[in-house]
């Protein structure tokens, strides 16, 4: 594992992750449908009704993350396929789809077509960024809710249907994925920066899914003891969730509408997972972020212990629920360890550098991956890495602010 001082190349094995990306997107989405179907065989429209909403309601966010993403880019880094048509596949569903074949075409054009100039390489980083974004976005609005709504429908009618097995499982998979996907992509955006080993990842991965898995469990608990109170608690804690992102003072989208469309997408996440989205020292907030959940989900899980009757037929679940707490703690151990012993940081401090999230403003600036004509940036990656690498001062400022006006120079 080196420093690279230029951009990893897009190769065979990016190419075949990024089908398999697709791949489970479109497997996940399959199986969604499946549940919601077995719901309305089984005479419970209700509950088949509540899971076509969270898929709805999650891919309208992402085709408008997507549409206002693709007006807002320099038109070289859009798609060569008339306006029109883009904003037809965004209406019909179908842009987040498009974004993933259109990448795997450039990918295969860039691996095996001989197209291997640096423009292109580069462009492709691009493209694979912002498909990690709206993956991320999505599993967040649509998988996680699902997973709470399967888990409630399984406890209550105290069995497991297939279609329910496999929801859960590709939700999981796709939740935790997408996490690591994002990480990675955000690191590969910058130049001179570490990226994750084989045994890093495993760690992170599991470190996401220790935290979600116990958070989940909690929600689909309470639900069983009161089902429209989930309603009112996802509610509450996700204004909380959004002011306390508005504070700290986002700048992702290109205005302040969209703007607030990004503040709350992110809001859904931080209600199930961590999510950094401001600059400077993630240590503090990273604290008062998992002391908060972790009461707060200590508090469902109690509710449903005192309020759960001495015959209750869920007996069953106390050892499940006893477990939820160790769970959570060893997911807090996993993430310690990730950034004590495994984060790439620890090769770069043996170098000589520092690449982590919380620096203390010694690293030397971030140098972030573009093209050779000046306005074919990607804004939001550059943001995003802003905010999860500070840059050291004033060498990091100096180089911002040079890049800064390359882009008010077209």
């Amino acid at each position: 594992m080196a420093p690279r001082a230029a951009p990893p190349r897009f190769g065979p094995r990016q190419l075949l992750l990024a089908a398999a990306g697709a791949a489970a997107a479109a497997l996940d989405v399959c199986a969604d449908g499946w549940v919601a179907a077995e719901y309305a065989r089984g005479g419970q429209p209700g509950w088949a009704a509540l899971a076509l909403a969270l898929l709805a309601a999650a891919s309208v966010a992402t085709q408008a993350c997507s549409w206002l993403w693709l007006r807002s880019d320099p038109p070289a880094l859009r798609p060569d396929v008339p306006r029109w048509l883009l904003a037809a596949l965004h209406l019909l569903q179908l842009g987040f789809l498009f974004r993933c074949l259109h990448a795997l075409k450039v990918g295969w054009k860039v691996c095996w077509a001989k197209a291997e100039e640096e423009e292109e390489q580069r462009r492709m980083a691009f493209l694979s960024h912002d498909i990690s974004m709206l993956r991320l976005f999505e599993t967040f609005l649509e998988n996680t809710p699902q997973l709470t709504l399967l888990l409630y429908v399984i406890l209550q009618t105290n069995k497991a249907e297939p279609s329910q097995g496999l929801g859960i499982c590709t939700a999981f998979l796709c939740v935790t994925w997408s996490l690591l996907d994002y990480h990675q992509s955000l690191r590969s955006f910058l130049q001179d920066k570490y990226e994750l080993s084989l045994g890093s990842s495993i760690i992170y991965f599991l470190w996401n899914l220790f935290l979600i898995c116990p958070r989940i469990l909690t929600v689909a608990l309470f639900a069983l003891l009161w089902p429209y109170g989930v309603a009112i608690h996802f509610l509450l804690v996700w204004l909380a969730m959004f002011l306390w992102v508005s504070l700290q003072g986002t700048d992702f989208m290109e205005s302040p509408g969209p703007e607030q469309l990004y503040r709350a997408m992110v809001a859904v996440i931080l209600y199930f997972s961590w999510f950094n989205v401001a600059q400077g020292r993630t240590l503090y907030r990273s604290i008062i972020y998992h002391s908060f959940i972790l009461v707060d989900s200590t508090l469902l899980a109690l509710s449903w212990l005192w309020c759960r009757s001495p015959s209750d037929e869920h007996s069953y679940l106390i050892p499940v629920v006893s477990t939820a707490l160790p769970c959570y703690l060893l997911g807090l151990v996993l993430r310690v360890t990730y950034y004590k012993w495994l984060h790439p940081n620890v090769r770069a401090q043996q170098e000589r550098s520092f690449d982590e999230v919380d620096a203390n403003g010694r690293t030397n600036g971030l140098e972030f991956r573009s093209l050779s004509v000046p306005d074919l940036v990607n804004k939001r990656m550059q943001w995003l890495a802003q905010a999860q690498f500070p840059v050291s001062w004033p060498l990091g400022q100096r180089f911002l602010n040079g890049a800064a006006a390359l882009e008010s120079a077209v």
